[in-house]
């Protein structure tokens, strides 16, 4: 029944959102390409620069399935580190732990991806790593623990059983799917990152 729920949820958030955050919700968003709600299927008056500033915020926030207070921090380090502030933005969020567990094809989703990290099935170069918000550093191995190797979910995993619903793995990572271990082998490049935003909208939001 949670599940269920937690399902539901995240199909209304994706059609709200316009984008699809789980597969489950990619089908529910097949079979209804509107909004939730009694005037999904009505047209949206014009939004203002500020509403789509923040949708876009959100849609970032939600493909990583973190906190505002995280997502407020990640842009003050990014508008300090050289370069474009939101390539940086996008760029440190994907060197999050939970996010290269899910883009190795471990999970299925990126609150799977989360549950796997906090229930300390994952390990970062030989240790144990239980903070879905460990940056991983370039050249550090992610890997399965070997007692959770034969976890049902890891097998299946290590089987490519998402492969089908996941983007393919992006080149900054080295993946042995079969052994469960995945190497960030340089930094992101925002180009590769598999996410869908504008993000300059995001970054004009947190300026305003």
């Amino acid at each position: 029944m949670a599940n269920n729920t937690r399902a539901r949820r995240q199909a209304r958030l994706s059609r709200s959102l316009g984008i699809a955050l789980t597969p489950k919700a990619a089908k529910y968003m097949e079979r209804r390409p509107y909004g939730p709600g009694e005037h999904g299927r009505a047209r949206k008056k014009q939004d203002s620069d500020y509403a789509v500033r923040l949708r876009e915020k959100q849609r970032l926030r939600a493909q990583y399935g973190i906190r505002e207070a995280q997502m407020t921090r990640a842009f003050e380090e990014a508008r300090r580190t050289k370069g474009l502030t939101g390539e940086n933005l996008i760029e440190l969020l994907e060197m999050r732990l939970d996010a290269l567990v899910l883009r190795a094809g471990f999970a299925r989703t990126i609150a799977q991806a989360r549950q796997l990290v906090v229930h300390r099935h994952i390990m970062v170069d030989g240790v144990r790593v239980d903070r879905p918000s460990f940056r991983v550093g370039e050249g550090q191995l992610v890997h399965v623990h070997s007692r959770s190797e034969t976890m049902v979910p890891l097998q299946v995993a290590a089987a490519g059983a998402h492969r089908d619903v996941l983007p393919a793995v992006p080149a900054y990572l080295d993946v042995k799917l079969e052994a469960l271990q995945a190497r960030l082998v340089r930094r992101p490049k925002r180009s590769e990152v598999p996410v869908t935003c504008e993000e300059q909208l995001v970054v004009e939001f947190y300026a305003r």
